[in-house]
């Protein structure tokens, strides 16, 4: 080792050259990013897998594209989906809202509207604040409603609309439809017909869900079936549709992995997991796009569809040797002809370089831990040790092991007992505490009583024994 600590160890810029022992995969990930293929890892579980398929998410470029759902008024339990590029959201944010009508005094308006809208007093006529239930001067109700029993306590439809039709007679001696509306400063705006409709169509345009947001990682990962999890889902309203008190459909659709990965990738651990769902990642995979409805019968939301929602993504897959058969073959065949199968080493040939590589992956581990100080030249010593004691212990071969996740715990370890000393280093007697430390439960029963099995019967007697003396 030609240096004192892990400290003066240079860590690469290349997030794909600190991937240790992976050469083949390595390469291969670098054409992937650039080609937006997919990949599928078979591998033993430490070897790699959700670090290679973080690192083809950070070379791919940020997303450009915005996904949300606007408000179907003709249709509400069909959500519009649109579809907007970061140079049309840069242009939306620098535009500045239009103002619609002209806006009034009650004064001005004829006094049939005044009166409706709550300015004008039917009595005695004159005019006051529209949020005076009485009017100042005679003291007469602003509000009466005689078409209810309970006139007294719920407001007519123009008081809580705060809105008045009327007809107006235009140039050319045609009637014309007007809108009056109070506002919000106690005034009084008048539209026309045409203005109303185009105010109503931007109104529609805002009100707006965002569900897949133009800042978002471009990683994805999904473990499980959960297919709500996986596909999306329009949450469930007790209340249905109702106009008053439901929630509109659009703000119940929620998008599932496949959407979120949209121009990113989606890392799917434990392929053979997904059940049922394989066939619909499929589809997804195929069509680039995939609706959004509710997945239970049952529920509010299965009435709601999102139609063709975007989500190109590249599919990273990971699983064990012994789950392959397990696998969709279509799925399978859909990956191998648009993409790559790639086997990960379990161990490498215990040369010079790859002893650097070994002293280059915990000079990265405990700058990631970021808690641990680095550990001497001594240390690393040990752990390649212990690199080659796994190797034989677990593949029955001679080199280094590249299960790697069993190596970064140990060193975690070290680390701690270091810390706890207030050691300025990882020194090689907390490397030996840690190995210790490390040793799997069987490992340790075995240690303590010889084997598993007389652990097990050690644990009846004494649970028997406390049974006995509790009663």
């Amino acid at each position: 080792m030609n240096f004192e600590s892990t400290a003066e160890v240079s860590i690469p810029k290349d997030p794909l050259e600190r991937v240790i022992g992976q050469n083949e995969a390595v390469k291969i990930s670098r054409i992937i990013a650039i080609q937006k293929r997919h990949l599928l890892m078979v591998g033993a579980p430490g070897t790699g897998k959700s670090m290679i398929a973080r690192t083809i998410a950070n070379l791919l470029p940020s997303p450009q594209q915005e996904l949300s759902v606007l408000h179907n008024m003709d249709r509400p339990e069909r959500p519009i989906l649109t579809v907007r590029t970061r140079k049309m959201l840069e242009i939306e944010k620098g535009e500045k809202e239009k103002e619609w009508g002209e806006v009034i005094c009650p004064a001005e308006v004829p006094s049939f509207v005044s009166e409706r809208l709550g300015f004008r007093c039917k009595r005695c006529g004159d005019l006051s604040s529209s949020r005076a239930l009485y009017c100042q001067s005679c003291g007469a109700d602003k509000y009466p409603n005689k078409d209810s029993p309970f006139g007294d306590l719920l407001p007519n439809s123009e008081q809580r609309d705060g809105r008045v039709h009327a007809v107006r007679i235009d140039e050319d001696g045609e009637e014309e439809p007007v809108i009056y509306e109070k506002t919000e400063d106690d005034r009084i705006l008048k539209l026309t017909y045409s203005e109303l409709k185009k105010r109503s169509v931007a109104k529609a345009k805002k009100l707006r869900k965002v569900i897949v947001p133009l800042n978002r990682p471009t990683f994805i990962q999904v473990v499980g079936n959960n297919e709500t999890e996986i596909l999306g889902d329009v949450r469930h309203d007790p209340y249905g549709s109702h106009p008053e008190i439901g929630t509109p459909p659009y703000l119940r659709v929620t998008a599932g992995a496949v959407h979120e990965a949209h121009e990113g990738v989606l890392y799917v651990d434990e392929m053979t997991t997904l059940g049922e769902a394989q066939k619909y990642l499929l589809s997804a995979m195929q069509e680039k796009k995939f609706l959004i409805t509710g997945r239970n019968p049952s529920s509010a939301g299965s009435t709601v569809r999102v139609e063709s929602v975007p989500c190109d993504f590249i599919l990273v897959g990971a699983m064990n040797i012994n789950d392959l058969p397990s696998l969709s073959p279509a799925l399978r065949s859909r990956i191998r002809g648009s993409g790559y199968e790639i086997v990960l080493n379990t161990n490498m040939e215990d040369s010079e370089v790859n002893r650097e590589k070994m002293s280059q992956f915990v000079a990265q581990e405990i700058q990631m831990d970021g808690r641990i100080p680095h550990a001497t030249a001594d240390t690393v010593e040990k752990v390649l040790e212990e690199s080659r004691k796994i190797c034989r212990l677990t593949d029955n071969k001679t080199g280094l092991t590249l299960r790697l996740r069993v190596l970064s715990g140990i060193i975690k370890l070290a680390g701690d007992f270091a810390s706890l000393e207030n050691s300025e280093f990882i020194e090689s007697i907390h490397m030996n505490q840690a190995i210790k430390q490390a040793k799997s439960a069987e490992e340790q029963l075995e240690e303590k009583y010889g084997n598993i099995w007389s652990a097990g019967m050690a644990d009846y007697g004494a649970r028997l024994k406390k049974g006995s003396e509790t009663a």
